[in-house]
């Protein structure tokens, strides 16, 4: 009798081992919790940095090197690097490929189909430059435009591996960090969803601990693709609310962290 005790106590001991490892994964949380913002707008330096700084909570700001709302206001993106923000890579140009339905869009100097690989390549490397410049790190994370990551059959980032730490692609998944192909990395594409939408999310998150990656727009406007501040401002309270149990860094620590865990 003794020992049938000592071994269900055992048992215990080791169900429990387990449980702690399984929900500390993410740097000691039970999940991580990405927040990126595309396209280089100035609502992400008017509305979003602003809550972010709040609550002490960090983003990854995929910049369009081209982009007005970057060249325009250095100044505010380099403070924002200091802070703690990732500055990503979403390309000099943001060319997407026009062959697709519903890019009517897109014009003839950004079509990504009439590009070469080596431009596509040398446009990203130029914004690298640009970034670096800015925030003066040598790693971070890509994002691809409109998540097309082929020219013709050729998939132009298989030139950039070792530029970046990881990208950002758009398909949508939850993910367990040995799952994670940080060469094209899952989100939530977010378009006019609401605060509980988005909580339920990282509800899902922390009891599947897997990692949630949040891909978002405008934030209170200036892009098509859009979210209430509101809602988004809901979503960062519940973040900031549970953080014993949520990871949030920039994408890029995030990529360092899994792909350590991936090679243990």
């Amino acid at each position: 009798m003794k020992t049938h005790r000592i071994i269900i106590l055992l048992l215990l001991i080791l169900g429990q081992q387990a449980q702690s490892q399984q929900t500390e994964l993410w740097n000691n949380k039970k999940c991580a919790v990405v927040l990126t913002y595309d396209d280089a707008l100035n609502v992400n330096l008017d509305i979003v940095i602003p809550a972010l700084d709040s609550l002490g909570l960090k983003g990854t700001f995929y910049l369009i090197g081209e982009s007005p709302a970057v060249s325009k206001r250095i100044p505010e993106w380099r403070t924002t690097a200091q802070k703690g923000h990732e500055l990503g890579n979403h390309s000099l140009m943001h060319p997407c490929d026009a062959t697709f339905p519903g890019r009517s869009w897109v014009g003839p100097d950004k079509a990504l189909d009439k590009y070469t690989v080596s431009r596509a390549v040398n446009e990203i490397r130029v914004t690298n430059t640009l970034l670096q410049a800015i925030d003066g790190k040598t790693e971070r994370t890509f994002a691809f435009p409109c998540g097309d990551t082929k020219i013709g059959s050729v998939n132009f980032y298989d030139d950039l591996k070792n530029d970046f730490v990881g990208a950002r692609g758009v398909q949508q998944n939850f993910q367990h960090i040995k799952d994670v192909n940080l060469n094209d990395i899952n989100c939530f594409y977010i378009d006019g969803h609401s605060g509980e939408y988005m909580i339920d999310l990282v509800k899902k998150a922390i009891e599947s601990h897997t990692l949630l990656v949040f891909l978002f727009h405008g934030v209170g406007g200036e892009h098509a693709i859009n979210v209430s501040a509101k809602a988004h401002k809901e979503l960062l309270q519940f973040m900031k609310l549970h953080e014993k149990q949520i990871w949030n860094a920039p994408m890029v620590d995030v990529a360092k962290f899994i792909k350590k865990n991936q090679k243990s």
